[in-house]
C-alpha cells in the first residue's frame, strides 16, 4: 500500500508506507495530492527553518503571480480568520504579531494554569470512574484541553458549549481538498466564532480582568498593538492548535499504550517517567501528520529541483520515525532521552503553545494512571476518523 490520503487502512497506519517513501527518495511528487513529499527528518526540519518556503505566499505575491486561483468570495470569513494568525503568517508580520502575543502568553501564564489543570483531569477522570468508564474521547480527552483554552481566554463556563463545535469545524478545512460542505461549515463557524470573540474583546477592553484576553489588549512595543482581528485569529488559534492536538495525541496515546500493556503497566508503576513518555507518544504517533509549505523561491531537495510555486507536503509522521535520526524508532520508549520530534514544528512557527500542551497531556495521563485509580481497559478496538492531516479516532471506549 502506498501514499493514499485518502484510503482507511492507509490512515489507520501510514507509517509502512513512509518507510518506502524514504526508501524512494528525499522529495517524492505525488500525483493524487499535487504535492511534493518530503518524509525524512533531516529535510522536514531543515525545511520547516528555510524562508524559501511559507505558509502563505500573499506577503510576497499575488495569486495571479503565484499561478494559483483566488479562493471563492464566499470562503472570505475563514482566510481573513486563518490568514491573520500565526501559524498562516509571515515575517515581518509574524514577528511583530509573535512578539505582542508572548508578551501576554508568558511561561507564567501556564504555570500559573497547572493547578487548574490538574484539578479539572482529576474532576474528568472521576466522572469517567464514576461511570464505570466510556467514550475517553470525550470524557476527557475533549473537554479537558477546551476547557483549559477558555479558562486561559476568560471564556465564561456558560459560553463554552460552541467552542469544540466551532474548532472541529474550522480545522476541517486543513484536510487535503476539502468539499463545498465542509468549507461552509468552516465559514459560518469563523464568523460565530468571530462575532463571539468581538464581544469578548470588547466587554474586557470595558472590564479587564486576569486573562489573556486582556494580557492580548494590554500588550504594546514601539509598533503598536495587535489589531482586534490579529487577537480574534490568535484565540481561535489557540483553540484550534491547542484542541485537537491535545485531543489527539491523548486517545492515540492510549491506544497505543493499550497495544504495549507492558509499557503501560510500567508507567503506571513509575509515574515519574511521564514527561519523557509524553514526548515520545508525540513521536510515536503524531497528532499532525503533514504540515504544507509553498515554495516561494526555487529549493532542491535531493537532487531534485522544486520549483516556485509548488507546494511541499513535510511528513512529520514519517520525520518522527526516521532511522537517521532515532534509534529503532518504531519502537516504543517511554523514556526516550534523545527525543527531538517534530510534532510540535520548528522554527518561526513551533508551536507557542507546546509548554502548556505538554502540562495538559501530563495531567490528563497522570490522572488517569493515579494511585487508587483502577487500570484501563480496552473495550473495543477504535476506528479511525476519516482527514489524514489532523488525525485521530472517532472513539475510545473504556473500562475499569
Amino acid at each position: 500500500m502506498g501514499f493514499d490520503p485518502w484510503d482507511a487502512d492507509f490512515v489507520a497506519d501510514p507509517y509502512p508506507a513512509y518507510r518506502e517513501l524514504r526508501e524512494q527518495g528525499r522529495a517524492i511528487w505525488s500525483e493524487a495530492t499535487g504535492q511534493w513529499l518530503v518524509p525524512h527528518y533531516a529535510d522536514v526540519n531543515a525545511l520547516l527553518r528555510d524562508r524559501r518556503l511559507g505558509r502563505t505566499y500573499l506577503h510576497r505575491f499575488t495569486h495571479e503571480e503565484f499561478g494559483r486561483e483566488a479562493p471563492p468570495p464566499a470562503h472570505e470569513p475563514f482566510h481573513v480568520l486563518n490568514g491573520n494568525g500565526l501559524l498562516d503568517l509571515e515575517d515581518p508580520a509574524h514577528a511583530r504579531v509573535r512578539r505582542l502575543v508572548a508578551k501576554a502568553f508568558t511561561p507564567r501564564t501556564v504555570e500559573q494554569l497547572v493547578p487548574a489543570v490538574r484539578r479539572m483531569a482529576r474532576k474528568l477522570t472521576a466522572g469517567l470512574l464514576a461511570d464505570g468508564g466510556g467514550d475517553l474521547l470525550t470524557a476527557v480527552a475533549e473537554p479537558l484541553p477546551v476547557a483549559v483554552i477558555a479558562e486561559l481566554l476568560g471564556v465564561p463556563e456558560s459560553d463554552r458549549g460552541p467552542l469544540r463545535p466551532w474548532s472541529a469545524d474550522i480545522c476541517g478545512m486543513f484536510e487535503l481538498r476539502p468539499d463545498e460542505e465542509t468549507a461552509r461549515r468552516a465559514v459560518r463557524a469563523s464568523v460565530e466564532f468571530s462575532d463571539y470573540l468581538r464581544a469578548l474583546i470588547a466587554e474586557r477592553r470595558e472590564r479587564p480582568g486576569g486573562d489573556l484576553i486582556s494580557g492580548l489588549i494590554a500588550a504594546h512595543d514601539e509598533e503598536g498593538r495587535l489589531s482586534e482581528q490579529e487577537m480574534i485569529s490568535t484565540c481561535v488559534l489557540l483553540l484550534n492548535a491547542g484542541h485537537e492536538a491535545t485531543v489527539n495525541t491523548t486517545v492515540n496515546g492510549w491506544w497505543t499504550l493499550f497495544r504495549h500493556p507492558d509499557r503501560l503497566a510500567d508507567l503506571r508503576r513509575n509515574p515519574e517517567k511521564l514527561s519523557t513518555a509524553v514526548d515520545e507518544l508525540l513521536r510515536y504517533d503524531t497528532p499532525l501528520q503533514m504540515f504544507e509549505r509553498w515554495v516561494l523561491d526555487d529549493i532542491e531537495i535531493g537532487g531534485v529541483t522544486i520549483p516556485r510555486g509548488a507546494e511541499v507536503a513535510l511528513l512529520f509522521g514519517s520525520a518522527n520515525r526516521d532511522p537517521a535520526r532515532f534509534t529503532d524508532p518504531d519502537t516504543l520508549d517511554l523514556v526516550r532521552a534523545d527525543n527531538p520530534h517534530l510534532s510540535f514544528g520548528a522554527g518561526i512557527h513551533y508551536c507557542l503553545g507546546a509548554p502548556l500542551a505538554r502540562r495538559e497531556l501530563e495531567a490528563s495521563f497522570g490522572a488517569l494512571l493515579a494511585d487508587g485509580i483502577p487500570p484501563l481497559r480496552l473495550v473495543r478496538e477504535p476506528r479511525w476518523r476519516d482527514g489524514y492531516v489532523i488525525r485521530g479516532l472517532e472513539e475510545l471506549l473504556v473500562e475499569f
